[in-house]
């Protein structure tokens, strides 16, 4: 009787869990939708790179030195290599519009 009650209850918790991925990924699409309507191609693809460099990467970054500091507190075993990913992703989030001219700037 008790596996029963678990198996429903991680049936639940896939379900709410996949509901909420399924709102991520349509904010994630109509965040998008502007840009690709109203523009032709090579702006609608500098528009997604400018928010991806500018606004997705830094707060995913912020999250995970977020998520990272929790793991630091709670005490978890691997928590400074959660941290030290953490900045290697921040420095990445924060300095992709940097990386992204210089390629561009080589290319050209």
């Amino acid at each position: 009787m008790n596996a029963i009650n678990t198996k429903i209850k991680s049936e639940v918790i896939i379900k709410n869990y996949s509901f909420i991925f399924s709102l991520f990924i349509v904010a994630v699409v109509l965040m998008f939708v502007p840009d690709l309507a109203h523009a032709s191609l090579e702006s609608s693809l500098n528009g997604i790179r400018l928010k991806l460099t500018g606004v997705i990467l830094p707060v995913l970054a912020v999250i995970g030195i977020a998520l990272a500091s929790v793991s630091l507190f709670t005490g978890n075993p691997q928590a400074k290599q959660h941290i030290l990913y953490a900045v290697m992703g921040a420095v990445l989030g924060f300095g992709a519009q940097a990386i992204v001219d210089f390629i561009a700037q080589t290319v050209r």
